[in-house]
C-alpha cells in the first residue's frame, strides 16, 4: 500500500480551501489495487473493541450463534454496497470526504460535516491510543516481569504512563513521515491480527478435548427460540454493526482516492468486509465458545482468555498483536479522518502534518485522562450523539451525487471562494443540505436521547441517512 500525498496545479484554486491533504490526486498516483483495500478492512475489523463487540452479539441479543453468524454476515455485504457508494466520487475524482461534501454543503458549509466527522474521529483516537498502550503494557510485564500495580496518577501506574506514551510517541513517528508510512504499517498489521486468534484457537481446542466444535454450536442457543425473537435479534446485530462502520461509510472517499478504478475498489471492499467478517466472526464465535467451557463463563475480552490461558509464549504474541490491530484501526478510522476534516477547517494553516499534530495532541489528553476522568462521566451520549448527526449527511452526499450532480463535478469549483461558483451557493452555504440535515439529524440524536425511540437505537443510522436523503432529494433542483 502506498499513499502519495499529490501536488496540483492551484491556479484555478483558492489557497484558503487547497493543502496537501485536500488536493486531489491525481490518476498517475492512484495506484491502490484490491490487496490495498482488502486492509483498509482488515484493520477496521480486527481490533480489541471489534472482537469484544463481535463476541458480546452472540450473547446479548438472545439468538442461537448461527442466526447471529448470518446477522453479521448480512451487515458485512449491507455495508460493502454503501461503501461502494460512497467510495466511488472519491475514485471518479480522487478527492477526499471533506473536499467531497462541499458539492452538496457549499465550500463553506463542508466545514460542519469535516469538523462533525474529525471531532467523533479525534475523540475515538485518544482513547484507542489508550486501549494500544495496555496492550503494550501487557508485553513489558510479560517480558520483564515488571510489577503493574503501584501508585497512580490519573488512573495510571508508572509503567502505564511509560506504555501510553510509547504508543502516542510511535503514532506521532508514523504520520510524520507521511501517508507512506501510514500504508506500510497497515499493510502489516492487517493480516497479523489473525495469527493470535488462530494461536488461541488452538489452545482452546486442545484444552476442551475437541469438543469446542460442539459447544459452539449450542452454547449460545437461548432456551425457547422463537422465529419472532430470532428475527428481531437478527435485525438488531444488522443495525449495531452497520452503525458500528458508519463513521468510516461516510468518508471512505479518503481511501478510495487512492483506487486505481472502480473495479479494483468494488473487488477489495468484497474481499475485505463479507471475507473478513466470516473469518473474524467464526474465530470470535469459536474462541467465546471454547473459553466458555473451559472457563465456565462466556468472557468477551480476548485479553482476559489469554490471561487464564497462562501461556508466556501467547502472551507476548497477542499483546504484539493487539498492539498492531488497535493502533492499525486507529490509523484507518480515527487519524486520517481528523487529519483531513482539521485541515479542511483552515487548509492554508494546517497542512497534513499540523492537522496530524493537533490530532495527537487532543489524544494526549484524552487518552491521558481516560481512566480517571472521561471514562467516568458518561461520555458516550456525547459521542453518540455527534455519530447520530453523521447519519443525514451520508443519505445528503449520496443523493447530491447520483442525482443531483449526475455523477459530474467541477473539480477546480471545489477548491474555489468565487460567489459565482457552481459550490458557493449563498455565502459559501447550500441551505437546501442545511435544512435536510437538521430534519435528519434532530431524529437520529433523538434515538440517543428520547427513551420511546431507545428500539430504533440500533438501526437508527439507516433511517437517518435515509430521511437526509429524501428530504434533500424533495427540496433539490433537477440535476445541474
Amino acid at each position: 500500500m502506498t499513499m502519495t500525498q499529490s501536488t496540483v496545479n492551484t491556479s484555478s484554486t483558492e489557497m484558503d480551501l487547497h493543502n496537501d491533504s485536500l488536493a486531489p490526486v491525481p490518476k498517475e498516483q492512484r495506484t491502490w489495487g484490491r490487496f490495498e483495500i482488502f486492509n483498509i478492512w482488515a484493520n477496521d475489523i480486527q481490533s480489541l473493541f471489534g472482537y469484544s463487540l463481535v463476541a458480546s452479539l452472540f450473547i446479548s441479543y438472545g439468538v442461537t450463534g448461527w442466526t447471529a453468524f448470518a446477522a453479521l454476515i448480512t451487515a458485512g455485504l449491507l455495508v460493502m454496497v454503501l461503501v461502494n457508494i460512497s467510495g466511488k466520487p472519491g475514485v471518479d475524482h480522487g478527492i477526499p470526504y471533506p473536499v467531497l461534501a462541499r458539492a452538496s454543503m457549499g465550500v463553506g458549509g463542508a466545514r460542519l460535516p469535516a469538523i462533525l466527522r474529525a471531532t467523533v474521529a479525534v475523540f475515538w483516537y485518544g482513547a484507542q491510543t489508550y486501549f494500544a498502550s495496555t496492550a503494550l503494557e501487557l508485553l513489558l510485564v510479560t517480558l520483564t516481569g515488571a510489577d503493574s500495580g503501584g501508585e497512580t496518577f490519573l488512573g495510571l501506574t508508572s509503567l502505564g504512563w511509560i506504555s501510553f506514551l510509547l504508543v502516542w510517541a510511535f503514532q506521532i513517528a508514523i504520520f510524520s513521515h507521511g501517508m507512506n508510512w501510514v500504508g506500510t504499517f497497515l499493510n502489516v498489521a492487517g493480516p497479523f491480527v489473525y495469527a493470535v486468534m488462530i494461536g488461541l484457537l488452538v489452545v482452546l481446542w486442545q484444552k476442551s478435548d475437541g469438543q469446542l466444535w460442539e459447544a459452539a454450536q449450542t452454547i449460545f442457543a437461548p432456551e425457547n427460540p422463537t422465529f419472532s425473537s430470532e428475527v428481531a435479534g437478527f435485525v438488531a446485530i444488522v443495525g449495531t454493526m452497520v452503525a458500528y462502520f458508519a463513521a468510516v461509510m461516510i468518508n471512505f472517499s479518503d481511501f478510495s482516492r487512492y483506487s486505481k478504478d472502480t473495479k479494483s475498489m468494488v473487488q477489495g471492499n468484497l474481499a475485505g468486509l463479507p471475507l473478513n467478517m466470516v473469518l473474524f466472526s467464526a474465530l470470535a464465535l469459536l474462541i467465546t465458545a471454547g473459553a466458555a467451557v473451559i472457563y465456565g463463563e462466556k468472557i468477551v475480552n480476548p485479553t482476559d482468555i489469554v490471561e487464564k490461558a497462562d501461556s508466556t509464549i501467547l502472551s507476548i504474541v497477542a499483546a504484539i498483536t493487539f498492539f498492531a490491530a488497535t493502533v492499525g484501526i486507529n490509523l484507518v478510522a480515527n487519524f486520517i479522518p481528523a487529519v483531513n476534516g482539521i485541515a479542511n477547517m483552515a487548509p492554508r494553516k494546517l497542512d497534513f502534518k499540523r492537522a496530524g499534530w493537533i490530532t495527537s495532541l487532543f489524544a494526549l489528553v484524552i487518552g491521558g485522562l481516560w481512566v480517571s476522568f472521561i471514562s467516568e462521566v458518561g461520555i458516550s451520549g456525547f459521542v453518540n450523539t455527534l455519530g447520530a448527526t453523521l447519519a443525514p449527511l451520508y443519505g445528503i452526499m449520496i443523493v447530491d451525487y447520483y442525482w443531483v450532480k449526475k455523477q459530474r463535478l467541477k473539480v477546480a469549483e471545489l477548491y474555489s471562494n468565487d460567489p459565482d461558483g457552481a459550490y458557493y451557493y449563498a455565502k459559501g452555504w447550500n441551505r437546501t443540505a442545511l435544512i435536510a440535515f437538521a430534519i435528519g439529524a434532530v431524529f437520529s440524536v433523538a434515538t440517543v436521547w428520547v427513551a420511546a425511540l431507545s428500539d430504533l437505537s440500533g438501526y437508527a443510522w439507516l433511517l437517518g441517512a435515509l430521511l437526509g436523503g429524501v428530504i434533500y432529494r424533495v427540496l433539490s433542483p433537477k440535476a445541474v
